[in-house]
Formats: C-alpha cells, structure tokens, sequence
C-alpha cells in the first residue's frame, strides 16, 4: 500500500507545477481521480474538484477533502530520492512534499479506504502566492459544509485559527536628476522609501501579530537620483481588528515619511483573507484528533500566523480544519519527508473517512 504512494508521490514531484504552472499537474490528477470513478471538474480559474460516491455508508451529507497543486520556487526540474526511508530533492530546488504529499496520501486513502461518506475534493492553484486558487474557487460545484485541508506540516498539531492578512503594495515617486552634476534638484525616490521603511516596527509584534517588508526595487543606474522606488509590505494577526489597526498605522507612517522627504507615494492595500478560528469541540476537530491517535499521534490543537486555504473555506462556511502530512523543512531546499510520517498521515485520512461515513 505504502509502496505504490510513494511511487506515485515520487512521480508527482517530477511534474512542475510551480506558482502560476500548474495546469499539467491539474490535468494529471484530473485524470488520477477518474481512474478512481470520481467526477472530476476544472473550473474556469483552472482548479480541480472531483466528487466521490459514499462507499459502505449511509451518510449522504459530503465531507471536503483539500490540497493545493503548486509549489513554490525553485521547483522545477526537481529529482527526488529515497534514502533510508527519507525523501529528498537530489538537486538545488524544493522537494514539493507541500503539498503533493498530501495529494499522494489522499489518492491512497481514496483507493484503500473501506469505509467513506460521499467525498469532494478541491485542489486549489496558486495557493503559495496569496491563496488566488481557493479565493477564485466556483463553489457552486461544493455542497460540504465540513472538511479537511491536508496541509499542515507536523502531524501532532491541527491547526484551528488563521489570521487576518494584509498586503501592502508602495510606490514612491521623486524626481530624478544626475547624482554627480546636479543631486540638489533631484529627490531620492529610494531614500524617501528608506525613511518610510525604517519608521515601521518589524517582525513579531506580539503573539498573534507580525509585519514585514519583503521586496524592495528601484533606481536604474548608479549615478542617477532614482526618481521611483517601489516595495511591499505586509501585516497579519490573529485579530482582524488588530490587524486592521496595524495596517492603517502603517499605512500612515509611509505616507508621512515621504511627504516629510518631497516625494509622492501611491499606496494599495488588500485584505487578502480575514482571521478566522473554529471551535477545539466542533466535530473536524475531534474527529481529526481520533483519526491520529489511530496512526498512534496525540495531537493537539493551535493556531498560525501563516495562512492556509481553510481560511477562505471557512470564510464561505465551510468548517475546515488544517491537518499534518508529514512535510519538514518546507520552502527550502531541505525540504524532505519520512516515509514513515506519510504511512501514518495516510492511516489518519483512512481513519477520519471510516469514522465520518459511520
């Protein structure tokens, strides 16, 4: 049983599906899931859903089963290996186990699985650059009120609460001029963003909060006074109301400090997902704490500042808890996954079927 996932597993990690190149990696297990009966769907943003009959149940009332299909960068071309019983890239990229481990483990649990309710399944795209997959997703084609994102990398912790996240984009604007023969009548569109930045408080703010400056540009030349300099931002915490609170603070600090220097700046702000939390009593959860136990797991509950699609489907009223698939060392080229870990992900999965088609 275990051989033939970490076949597939293996096989599925050859397939680039970087952000944004996911559409052979879709068409793939589109095929995957017919090979398995299911009705499969690709809606018109390029996300898969496929749709399960119950199998030794009388439940009528669906349960979701989520992954998502692309990787981060660099994860094309990648080669991986088995070595006592762990699974690496052989080369300088990611390995791709998030969250193709996932989809490995779920396939497999969808073949063996003597007992299941009726099963949709989503597989979102371009998850790793701001969820736009499952924001973009047609739910018309969902009936589940209840599921399970296989996507969280330790097996011993469900993940029950995502933040509210806020991105923000900044363009700075100043005038330029020669830095040698003239600098006076220019303004330094990349000091101005420097000042901006540096007014800003960074990193962990509390438990629940952080704020980042991730990417910074401008300037074309060394001895020109840039006169555009551009950067993005970005805030979340597990209180939306915090959260808001962060953003617009920061938001008014940038516009001051470039005023303050004699630029411009044009600022826009998205709230890509807000926070969200489900109950440690409600029925995902402990069904999902039973199925691990079964795989010899005493799990416990918690909440990230990371952000994960359950957010957005529990923003639709779709109860989703986020459960572990082994993974280690995630976005790195490090990146690797023991054997072992994805056997009992996959007793998990079997488990959390039987008990929700009972």
């Amino acid at each position: 049983m275990s051989e033939r996932m970490i076949k597939q597993f293996m096989e599925m990690v050859q397939i680039d599906s970087e952000s944004g190149n996911e559409a052979t990696f879709i068409q793939y297990l589109k095929g995957e899931f017919e090979k398995l009966d299911g009705i499969a769907t690709i809606d018109s943003y390029g996300n898969l859903v496929a749709k399960f009959p119950a199998k030794n149940s009388a439940r009528t009332e669906p349960i979701l089963l989520s992954c998502h299909a692309d990787t981060v960068k660099p994860g094309a071309g990648i080669e991986p290996v088995l070595e006592d019983g762990v699974i690496r890239s052989r080369g300088e990229t990611i390995l791709g186990a998030d969250d193709k481990a996932g989809i490995a483990e779920m396939l497999e649990a969808l073949r063996t699985a003597n007992v299941r309710p009726p099963v949709e399944v989503a597989i979102s795209r371009q998850e790793e650059v701001g969820l736009f997959g499952v924001k973009n997703l047609d739910y018309s084609l969902l009936s589940a009120k209840k599921g399970f994102l296989l996507d969280n990398d330790t097996l011993d912790t469900i993940v029950i609460g995502g933040p509210s996240y806020f991105a923000i984009d900044v363009t700075v604007t100043g005038k330029a001029a020669h830095a040698g023969m003239e600098p006076e009548n220019g303004i330094n569109a990349i000091h101005a963003a420097s000042k901006a930045i540096s007014s800003l408080k960074l990193g962990r703010l509390d438990h629940e909060t952080t704020a980042n400056v991730g990417v910074i540009n401008g300037g074309m030349i060394r001895n020109g006074v840039p006169d555009n300099c551009t950067f993005l931002a970005e805030c979340r915490s597990l209180n939306h109301g915090k959260a808001q609170e962060l953003a617009d603070n920061m938001v008014a600090a940038i516009r001051k400090h470039v005023v303050e220097f004699g630029a411009t700046v044009d600022i826009k702000v998205d709230n890509l997902c807000k926070a969200v939390d489900i109950p440690e009593d409600s029925e995902t959860v402990e069904v999902a704490k039973r199925a691990l136990k079964k795989a010899g797991v005493n799990a416990t509950t918690t909440f990230i500042t990371g952000f994960t699609d359950a957010s957005i489907y529990n923003n639709h009223g779709i109860e989703m808890a986020v459960v572990g698939i082994g993974a280690r060392e995630e976005h790195a080229t490090s990146e690797h996954i023991h054997v072992a870990d994805m056997e009992k992900a996959l007793i998990m999965i079997i488990e959390t079927l039987r008990i929700m088609g009972e």
